[in-house]
């Protein structure tokens, strides 16, 4: 005999071994009980979890004649003994069709279908029609499927199954019960493939049925079929290892050992982890997916504790490692790893070089600042701000229980973060600076209202800049060059070289404008304080609306970004949200040269147009006034 695979050989064979589905086989089997079986079924789902196999069931269960052949109606339980209940197992029962509908799919073959329709079952209690991937049905032959449908005569029942319901018309959803199939849970699945491995007398570790489980992604027919794959490799005796070769999937415990080190800055091993997967040959952008779920389980294993376990679907080893980990580190910062995971994961699945994507993303990762909470930063604002002013310094504050610092969770070697040296020049940012980076190089803006005044100003970049341009001092109504500044730089009030700033920020507007117009319009309304290719600063008015607007994450991430592609360069860029200066004084925005522009041209227009002949006439004649000039916009 020909070998039977073993998703064919363990097929359930009533509704009571239907695997993960048990809305539907209760539904199914009170429905017998009671009599109130429908004439046409949808099963819908996906590949693997049981429509056909139900359909068979619900098959059987309609013509089931019981073992003595004396059944005179329908069970919930066939028999399993008698002629209609094993030849339709066998699938050679004639009463019982079961359809392809990607090949019988046109008019044509549903009238013969139609045709046949009036003649009684040659045996069983039932003539039923089972259709599977019906959705691929030509609109003519539903059309003509409506009305029989609708009435079919009373001994014929029809069971469509289909992968995409969406394709399958309105009009034949109302005319049948549908029954929606769910993916099965990874334990439902890790359960029945150990039924199955003892009844094949095969020892298996509780790993590899896990991965096993895990890969079949919901599908229990994709996991039996895995199963036989390996089974073929290791013969007798399953491990987690093998599993793991045969599938090209990462063991669980090496997913574990790229979290770890995620989570404690070891940038080193991450790269070490990912030369053993490629020189193993494992598919990376699988890998870097298994990294995604991986750390999601991370988080919600923090977030829930204890009562993480459903939540979580792995085996119970699985589950320990997980809550250890979760234990070591914040949830603020395993949220952060999984925000800059996610963002990454794109970049290795679209790269042509999905290692080098997948390397960079994991130390950029690791090499991430460390996270404290808002309380002790401005403890230690405070602090500084009674140290340069003569005070003496408050005390240090401890975490309370409610703290979010995350301790130990951080990179290796990042320690608790010490009070920060500030020059002079620099003294009065005391009142609100906080300096931002993101693990991905994509800013965000991280501000905290100070219960007297608003941060007023905002940096952008990981280390602090040079003191070698212009120093703004958030509590002064000037800026203060400092030595050795270069020459060059476009300083606040100066007359000297402001129009190539100014040419060099409209381009770096255009670029805004290309990638969020409306940002255009706010960016318009700042001064130019400084624009070099290391330090590009810009004000706003105090409390100005675009101001506020100017310092939102998007805003200060997009005017970034295009700073940065527009020199070439990991430009400092920084807000100075007080403009505190002197109207005369003030640089100039290019909202108010524009507005100064069109001013003038709107001003020589009128002039123009009042003294036009036919304007002076038209006036005469009617003792009319000049009201308003227009200016097209392509004259402007």
């Amino acid at each position: 005999m020909s070998y039977l695979v073993l998703a064919r050989k363990y097929r359930p064979q009533s509704f009571e071994d239907l695997v993960g589905q048990s809305h539907v086989a209760r539904t199914l089997a009170n429905a017998i009980a009671v009599g109130r079986v429908a004439h046409a079924f949808l099963f819908t789902g996906v590949r693997g979890v049981g429509k056909t196999t139900s359909a068979r069931l619900l098959a059987k269960c309609l013509n089931c004649i019981g073992s003595d052949g004396r059944a005179v109606g329908p069970t919930a339980i066939p028999c399993q003994v008698c002629a209609p209940c094993q030849e339709i197992t066998a699938g050679i029962d004639m009463d019982v069709q079961e359809i392809d509908g990607a090949s019988y799919n046109g008019v044509d073959e549903v009238r013969r279908l139609q045709e046949g329709l009036a003649f009684r079952p040659a045996r069983d209690r039932f003539k039923i029609y089972i259709v599977d991937e019906v959705h691929m049905l030509s609109n003519a032959a539903w059309n003509a499927f409506l009305k029989t449908l609708e009435e079919p005569p009373p001994h014929v029942k029809f069971i469509f199954a289909t992968t995409e319901v969406h394709k399958v018309p309105v009009t034949i959803l109302s005319r049948c019960q549908r029954y929606d199939f769910k993916l099965i849970a990874t334990q439902t699945i890790a359960f029945r493939l150990r039924e199955v491995l003892t009844k094949e007398n095969i020892v298996a570790d509780d790993l590899s049925i896990a991965t096993l489980a895990r890969e079949a992604a919901g599908s229990m027919r994709d996991a039996m079929s895995l199963l036989d794959q390996v089974i073929a490799f290791s013969g007798e005796t399953l491990t987690g290892e093998d599993v793991s070769r045969v599938l090209g999937v990462p063991s669980r415990r090496v997913l574990h050992d790229l979290a770890a080190a995620l989570v404690d800055g070891d940038a080193p091993l991450c790269l070490q982890r990912v030369e053993d997967l490629a020189t193993q040959g494992f598919d990376l952008a699988h890998v870097a997916r298994d990294i995604l779920r991986h750390l999601r389980n991370l988080v919600v294993a923090k977030v829930c504790g204890d009562r993480s376990r459903p939540l979580l679907d792995l085996a119970d080893e699985e589950v320990r490692d997980v809550l250890e980990l979760a234990g070591r580190a914040d949830a603020d910062d395993l949220t952060r790893i999984y925000q800059g995971f996610s963002r990454g994961f794109d970049d290795v699945v679209r790269s042509g070089q999905p290692r080098m994507a997948l390397e960079m993303t994991l130390v950029r990762l690791s090499r991430r600042p460390p996270l404290l909470p808002l309380d002790e930063l401005l403890a230690r604002l405070g602090d500084l701000e009674k140290r340069l002013g003569g005070g003496p310094p408050s005390p240090p504050r401890t975490s309370g229980p409610g703290s979010t610092s995350r301790g130990g969770a951080g990179p290796k070697g990042s320690g608790a973060l010490a009070a920060p040296s500030v020059s002079p020049a620099r003294s009065s940012l005391a009142n609100g600076a906080l300096a931002l980076a993101d693990p991905l190089v994509r800013p965000t803006v991280a501000v905290e209202r100070r219960p007297t005044k608003p941060i007023d100003f905002v940096e952008v970049a990981r280390t602090p800049p040079p003191h070698s341009a212009i120093a703004l001092k958030a509590d002064s109504d000037e800026t203060t060059p400092v030595a050795g500044a270069d020459e060059d730089v476009c300083a606040p009030g100066s007359s000297e070289g402001s129009g190539a700033p100014l040419a060099i920020w409209r381009t770096i507007l255009d670029r805004i404008a290309a990638a969020r117009p409306a940002l255009r319009a706010i960016f318009e309304h700042a001064t130019v304080l400084e624009l070099s290719p290391e330090r590009a600063t810009f004000g706003f008015e105090d409390q100005s609306f675009a101001g506020a607007q100017a310092r939102e994450p998007e805003a200060v991430e997009t005017l970034t970004r295009e700073v940065r592609a527009h020199f070439g360069k990991t430009t400092y860029v920084a807000l100075d949200l007080t403009a505190r200066t002197a109207p005369v004084s003030r640089p100039a925005t290019i909202a108010s040269i524009d507005a100064a522009t069109r001013r003038e041209m709107a001003d020589k227009a009128r002039t123009a147009v009042k003294a036009h002949p036919l304007v002076v006439e038209a006036m005469r004649l009617f003792g009319a006034e000049l009201r308003e000039v227009r200016i097209r916009e392509d004259e402007e």
